[in-house]
């Protein structure tokens, strides 16, 4: 079998396995251009395809190809090159710059899951999070002595973590010798879980009460789980008392926050408590501008205003552009033609948001199940591949946490939701039948 084909059949299987935004913008316009031993070299069409395919779909590459090349597929390596402009030159291979990719996953900056990209000078700023924008970089600037703690909310994708990693950044650039923790509810959760379980307490206390900076992500998950939030009153008076900073973001204020001691709603509430609002169309075209520079493409502001008209979501956001700009370089023409050839025609009109009572939904009905089922605790074959099934489009579609999830359906333990995810994973891979299950569901979904 040729490297041709086996990408090609490659592309075939995951396809069925990835968003078709991602199938698009990623590995359709990605090539495998050669095969040694156990190391695949694909070329890419900028550094930040390479950087999403090593970071989100290593494994399922590794995987995939596995099954068709003589040997099982260990290395990747990806060749890059960032075009500026919007007509992609074909280079010969010797051209391409190879880095070798370890096995290990890589850091996304200098401080553990914080991106170094996400700073505030490429955050874009409007009225909708300008309070936020200005205390978290009072609160980078002096540490334990200004809005402590700070409590950040807002719905999905209106740039909270963004701040938060700006935050850690700034901190980190003003003094690298600080110790700065940023991590979600999820992480903290697992962690104080498994010091309980292996009766190790006083490490995993060490570890986040050692924090000069402690930052925690989608807080609301700590909602009814009394053990984590009875370590979490004592951690975060530890390092109040120590002069530390704590930074925490919600989807919701502290005081609607269900399940919640009360000890810890007057905590979070006694520093500064701001929201961040859907960003207008203004606050959309000015990100889209922020995200091109970023990726290295000159735009006219005329094709960031036609993207915001078709996106509302800052996530969303920065997908569109990539698929019109990738879809540009690959025909070899304007970004105002792919516009006018009506590309993002798919796009869900302005103030549709995907949630996650859409998927319960679309999945029951094609299943002909009730959602109080869904959640309950029966266990027919039905229930349970309905249920497994909805376990896996909400992480898939939306990125909810395993946490997250097991709340939405009655409130399951996240090795449950792990469990069922990777086994819809699995079976996936040699169902046809679930495949097009999986794929109904999603038709629906997108209308």
């Amino acid at each position: 079998m040729t490297t041709e084909e086996i990408w090609e059949k490659t592309l075939q299987d995951i396809k069925t396995e990835v968003s078709m935004g991602n199938f698009t913008s990623f590995f359709k316009t990605s090539e495998v251009i050669e095969i040694q031993d156990s190391t695949v070299k694909i070329a890419t069409l900028s550094t930040v395809v390479a950087d999403f395919l090593d970071k989100k779909f290593s494994s399922l590459l590794k995987e995939t190809m596995s099954k068709y090349t003589p040997t099982p597929v260990t290395t990747l390596e990806f060749a890059t090159k960032t075009v500026k402009k919007q007509v992609k030159e074909k280079l010969p291979q010797d051209q391409f710059d190879f880095t070798e990719k370890k096995e290990v996953m890589p850091s996304m900056g200098h401080i553990p899951r914080v991106r170094k990209d996400f700073t505030f000078e490429n955050l874009a700023v409007s009225d909708s999070n300008q309070l936020a924008y200005v205390s978290a970089q009072t609160v980078a600037n002096n540490l334990g002595r200004s809005y402590n703690p700070l409590f950040v909310y807002g719905p999905t994708g209106v740039g909270k973590t963004h701040i938060m990693h700006a935050i850690a950044n700034q901190a980190y650039q003003k003094d690298s010798s600080l110790t700065i923790i940023y991590c979600t509810s999820e992480d903290f959760i697992n962690r104080v879980v498994d010091a309980i379980r292996n009766n190790n307490t006083s490490a995993m206390k060490r570890y986040f009460r050692s924090a000069n900076l402690l930052i925690i992500d989608d807080i609301q998950f700590i909602s009814g789980k009394e053990k984590v939030q009875e370590e979490l009153f004592h951690t975060f008076n530890a390092i109040i008392d120590a002069g530390g900073q704590i930074v925490l973001t919600s989807d919701k204020p502290p005081q609607e926050i269900k399940k919640l001691e009360a000890r810890l709603s007057s905590r979070f509430a006694g520093g500064l408590t701001i929201d961040i609002q859907e960003p207008d169309f203004a606050m959309r075209t000015a990100i889209i501008m922020k995200k091109a520079e970023k990726f290295g493409y000159d735009i006219d502001i005329e094709i960031a205003k036609a993207i915001a008209e078709k996106e509302q979501d800052v996530r969303s956001l920065e997908g569109a552009l990539l698929r019109v700009m990738t879809e540009a370089q690959t025909r070899q023409v304007s970004a105002e033609k792919i516009l006018a050839s009506n590309i993002l025609k798919d796009a869900k009109p302005i103030g549709f948001r995907l949630h996650s009572d859409d998927i319960i939904k679309s999945t029951c009905e094609y299943y002909d199940v009730k959602p109080t089922q869904l959640k309950g605790p029966k266990r027919d074959a039905a229930l349970v591949k309905a249920r497994q099934v909805t376990m896996f489009l909400l992480k898939q579609e939306l990125g909810t946490t395993l946490v997250e999830i097991g709340n939405l359906l009655g409130g399951r333990d996240h090795t449950t939701i792990m469990h069922g995810i990777e086994k819809v994973e699995n079976l996936l891979k040699n169902s046809a039948e679930l495949n097009e299950e999986i794929m109904g569901i999603t038709r629906n979904l997108r209308g």
